[in-house]
């Protein structure tokens, strides 16, 4: 059993580490509120670039579609694009996000195409790196960056075009988590390049002429496309990193608090048993003289 100063010293330092956890379960919430706004905002303008870009990408077929549009012609290469934080204490999130990048390689690989990985965060690198260290192709620090910026996503989307250009692969799928509450953040996959068209865009009867013609407004818009697909990705990974924080520093704080519960009643048990012996010592002694 524990004795009395080792007892009183854990207790001591369970409140401190309950005071750490309170603190960042606080700073989480704060910051939860701002990310879930931009979050939140982006998601209604990257839907409404995705119907312009349908509308135009119904209207061009073949060769004369961009290459971003069109793709390789192939689909035996895949990058998996993969977005997780830089920071952990934020529960199960990035394992998660790992779990569902190696379901989708396992799946491909399964199906005999060639999967590499490319890393957006610090935290997805060592789970990944244990079964597939070969296939890692790239990774993004993205540590540095105080907020999500359109500059990173713009950085990162440039250098995945450019390697895509190259004929590095076929196709690129972006696997990032989903904010939905503090409570849930699910995991998702998309196809990221080349661009897939939209499959629920109306038809539209109406006679309309473009100036440039739609092959060169989709020359520009595609990459602008990519761009927000990445930014909107590091938005939603920052509103779930908050939330996942937020929920973990919470349940920590709580079973700190049943810890130190128990601690103390064990305290004051063992504090008491040995008044009680020592009470005991001491009348016996009395009747002994």
């Amino acid at each position: 059993m524990a004795s009395l100063k080792e007892l009183k010293d854990r207790i001591k330092s369970v409140k401190s580490t309950q005071k750490i956890t309170k603190a960042k379960q606080m700073v989480a919430a704060a910051k939860l509120r701002k990310a879930q706004a931009a979050a939140e905002a982006a998601r209604p303008y990257a839907e409404r670039l995705a119907g312009v870009m349908g509308s135009l990408a119904s209207k061009v077929s073949g060769d004369s579609a961009p290459l971003l549009l069109r793709g390789t012609g192939s689909n035996q290469r895949h990058l998996l694009v993969v977005v997780n934080t830089d920071k952990g204490l934020c529960g199960g999130l990035n394992a998660n996000i790992v779990k569902e990048a190696k379901k989708q390689a396992r799946k491909l690989i399964a199906e005999g195409k060639d999967v590499t990985f490319y890393l957006v965060g610090k935290k997805g690198r060592a789970p990944i790196k244990r079964d597939y260290a070969s296939k890692i192709e790239h990774h993004y620090d993205t540590s540095d960056m105080r907020n999500p910026d359109f500059e990173e996503a713009e950085k990162i989307a440039d250098d995945l075009v450019a390697r895509f250009e190259k004929g590095e692969f076929d196709i690129a799928h972006l696997v990032y988590p989903v904010f939905k509450s503090a409570l849930a953040q699910d995991p998702t996959t998309v196809q990221l390049l080349p661009v897939p068209a939209p499959e629920d865009t109306p038809a539209s009867d109406a006679a309309v002429e473009y100036e440039p013609d739609e092959e060169e407004i989709l020359e520009d818009l595609l990459p602008r496309y990519i761009k927000t697909q990445l930014f909107g990705a590091l938005l939603e990974r920052e509103a779930s990193e908050q939330g996942a924080s937020m929920t973990a520093m919470d349940n920590a704080t709580r079973n700190a608090g049943e810890l130190i519960d128990k601690l103390t009643i064990q305290y004051n048990r063992s504090r008491q048993a040995a008044i009680t012996t020592e009470l005991i010592e001491i009348i016996a002694g009395a009747e002994a003289l």
